[in-house]
């Protein structure tokens, strides 16, 4: 699973101090608290030292100064429009971050690109994506964590309203048709967090600052990392589902201590691939404390000389699904024909697993070292479970 800490890369300031400069969005369905949510991150990080700057939504600039998708020619013609401001105000935002005195700097996204996902079909995302010059992984991956607020519309429907945003106009069930979609757009990002209705708005929101502190390693970064067995998936129903995206993925360890585990990942292909280091201790059998920072190519390419020759490359495809609000990683080894193994985050050791009916558990094997990457690589080649 990725990691809960520092992921945003270290960038030198203008006194040459090492700046943490973090970017995330904040999204979800329509009535999900996200205007309260943006106020709540500014005050409560504030006082944890953060400089906090929150880039403001793109759309409602724009359709509140007369450019909307029914005042353009067409619809892609103002996702096109939309899509090139949000960039470039995220670049500014960043330029103006790294001139400034404090090191520790939270960019905040009211939400980000693959939100205009939502209002295009796949053609049309297509051919903005070429107009942008940038691929869907891309600009997916460019934030360091995407946080999703679920819609009053599921699991609080009393609380749903239209009053307090005059350009809302979904019906509950419209709403949570929007909410589904918007999870479905950004699963496949390395760290993606569903905050849903399953408290009251309060500790919702209470929720969602510990979720950003716990990335942001300000709270011991553990988490509750279970892990199951399961019979080999059905990899065309996986692919058949709008909130599942495949991610292929090649990892190497590195020489490291006894008690602790060191490993470098490249995640996509080609010109779409992103890299990272990550390391990583167990604590307590369920519990996995980890920190990780974002690579460029080349500093991947340098510590690959620093590789663990006992344990040999290890590539996998992931499957990264959203079902019920929760988030499961399915990885599939190319040595295993009639089992994979599916991984979930939880926020505590007692909240239970919603598995897809489609997938098959055999066994849960939280904490049986056998099972981990570190023990797979260490297998001869060609060897199965």
């Amino acid at each position: 699973m990725m990691p809960t800490n520092k992921k945003a890369a270290s960038v030198p300031g203008e006194a040459g101090v090492s700046m943490s400069i973090s970017k995330i969005v904040i999204t979800g369905g329509p009535c999900g608290g996200k205007t309260t949510a943006l106020s709540r991150i500014q005050r409560d990080l504030s006082h944890l030292g953060y400089t906090v700057l929150i880039v403001p939504e793109t759309a409602t600039a724009l359709i509140s100064g007369g450019v909307a998708p029914w005042t353009c020619g067409t619809n892609e013609e103002y996702q096109k429009c939309q899509m090139l401001l949000q960039l470039q105000k995220e670049q500014i935002f960043e330029q103006a971050a790294r001139t400034m005195p404090n090191n520790k700097i939270l960019i905040v996204c009211d939400r980000g690109e693959l939100d205009n996902k939502v209002y295009m079909d796949d053609e049309e995302f297509g051919r903005v994506l070429e107009y942008l010059g940038h691929s869907e992984a891309e600009l997916r991956d460019g934030y360091d964590a995407v946080f999703h607020l679920v819609t009053a519309a599921k699991g609080a429907e009393e609380y749903y309203s239209l009053e307090n945003n005059e350009a809302r106009y979904e019906s509950v069930e419209e709403a949570a048709e929007m909410d589904d979609k918007f999870i479905a757009a950004w699963t496949g990002h390395p760290y993606l967090r569903v905050i849903d209705n399953s408290s009251d708005f309060e500790e919702k929101m209470r929720k969602l600052i510990r979720e950003i502190t716990y990335f942001l390693g300000e709270l011991a970064p553990y988490e509750i990392e279970r892990k199951f067995l399961v019979e080999f998936p059905n990899l065309e129903w996986l692919e058949s589902l709008d909130a599942c995206e495949r991610v292929e993925i090649t990892q190497h360890y590195l020489r490291s201590d006894e008690d602790e585990e060191i490993r470098i990942r490249r995640r996509g292909s080609g010109e779409n691939s992103m890299f990272y280091l990550t390391e990583k201790r167990l604590v307590d059998g369920h519990k996995v404390m980890r920190t990780q920072r974002r690579l460029t190519e080349g500093e991947y390419h340098m510590l690959l000389v620093q590789a663990d020759p006992k344990r040999r490359e290890i590539r996998k495809t992931r499957y990264c699904l959203t079902y019920k609000n929760q988030y499961f990683e399915i990885d599939v080894f190319p040595c295993w024909d009639d089992q994979a193994i599916v991984e979930i985050e939880l926020s505590s050791e007692d909240t239970p697993v919603a598995f897809p009916p489609e997938l098959r558990v055999i066994r849960e094997v939280t904490g049986n070292p056998n099972y981990r990457n570190a023990a797979i690589a260490s297998r001869p080649r060609g060897a199965t479970h």
